[in-house]
């Protein structure tokens, strides 16, 4: 399985793969110049895209330490729904990369995101930055009339992303957070046998997602915008167990009403955010579930998700692929093995799906109200911790 938060992308440590990738492609010399729109060495048309939809521009906004920026270069220049990217990185840390791989599609570099805006008819724009940067890019893309695909969590309040979220409403707009697990085999065949009512009525959620401690010891780490909360908008939390809280409450159908949490910097390394978060909580319907989500292992990562329901129970556990078990009434005691066939490239699948929806005029994998709804769930646990109760996810 491909899940999404398990790269190696997750922080930084990643320059050396990105400059290795960029010797891999050789001396790519007679590329895009910065500031320009000239086109690429590579003029490949792109393929066409599915199901009627119409190629869109892209505006990648982003800057040194932009996370998971390979993996979406690639996607990008991978998916037939996205026929050109634009490319804003005030630093220029990723400019020889996006020529490297984006190739004919990359119709612009340039250290400013207005021009970057202004230039042609972006209808998407991708946004990856540290949290407390990312609302004033989102809000200029809004503004300008794009849609917006933005890396979790895109603000470092719950209040900015908010307000972000009533201009896109207003704009008739939409923002998706890259909550790309959604999209995985395995959960779209979970969510339509839940939908179905294959376990019957969800009762409860067991979830754990855990990562390495390791890169909690990288001066590097501890240096950057990861390790400090009032640039990343919260930790292990806010960063990776928002996509396994994203996961329940799409698959449960329902909101989280209410949030208990306890939140620790357990393993004591100098970083301002925590490595560890334990959370309990009820969703609308009156079902309960919890969450246990830090960086504990020395390599690797963990993660498991479990739906009792009054008639059988789902789990989806990672082994290292993904694995659906489903019991119903009277089957198997441990469970019938889903085959789901082969996840791909988690933020491949969902750039491509956003970017095909907007060219369809569809709705997207993952709604404002949704991208919303989680940062709110986020913000709501870090606040009863504090508090030390529960918090009322408003």
């Amino acid at each position: 399985m491909s899940q999404a938060g398990n790269s190696p992308a997750d922080g930084p440590g990643v320059d050396d793969r990105r400059r290795r990738l960029v010797a891999a492609a050789g001396a790519l010399v007679a590329g895009v110049a910065v500031g320009s729109d000239a086109a690429g060495a590579a003029d490949e048309p792109a393929a066409r895209p599915a199901d009627g939809a119409t190629a869109i521009e892209v505006a990648l906004l982003t800057h040194a330490g932009g996370a998971h920026l390979g993996a979406y270069l690639r996607a990008l220049a991978a998916s037939p729904a996205v026929a050109q990217v634009r490319v804003a990185d005030p630093d220029g840390a990723v400019f020889d990369e996006a020529r490297a791989v984006l190739g004919g599609k990359l119709a612009l570099l340039d250290r400013d995101a207005a021009a970057v805006l202004a230039a042609g008819r972006p209808r998407m724009a991708l946004v990856s930055m540290e949290g407390a940067r990312a609302p004033a890019a989102i809000r200029a893309a809004l503004e300008r009339g794009c849609h917006v695909l933005a890396e979790k969590p895109a603000c470092a309040s719950v209040e900015a992303f908010a307000a972000l979220a009533a201009l896109a409403g207003e704009r008739r707009l939409s923002i998706a957070l890259a909550l790309a697990n959604r999209l995985n085999p395995e959960v779209v065949e979970a969510k339509r046998r839940l939908a179905a009512g294959a376990i019957g009525q969800p009762m409860a959620v067991e979830m754990h997602l855990v990562q390495d401690q390791t890169r909690l010891t990288r001066r590097e780490y501890q240096r950057s915008w990861f390790a400090d909360r009032t640039r990343a908008g919260g930790g292990h939390l806010a960063w990776l167990g928002i996509h396994w809280l994203d996961l329940a409450m799409h698959l449960v159908g329902e909101p989280i009403a209410s949030v208990s949490a306890y939140t620790a910097n357990r393993g004591g390394q100098p970083v301002n955010i925590e490595d560890s978060a334990v959370l309990a909580f009820a969703f609308r319907g009156g079902a309960l579930g919890t969450l246990a989500s830090g960086y504990w292992l020395d390599a690797g990562f963990q993660s498991h998700l479990r739906i009792w329901g009054s008639a059988g129970w789902l789990s989806i556990d990672a082994a290292p692929e993904a694995v659906l078990r489903v019991r119903a009434a009277g089957g198997p005691a441990d469970g019938e093995v889903v085959r789901t066939g082969a996840g791909g490239d988690a933020y491949g699948v969902f750039v491509d799906a956003v970017a095909g929806a907007i060219g369809r005029d569809a709705p997207l994998p993952v709604t404002t109200e949704e991208s919303l709804r989680v940062v709110r769930t986020v913000f709501a646990a870090y606040r009863a911790d504090a508090d030390g109760g529960r918090a009322a996810v408003d």
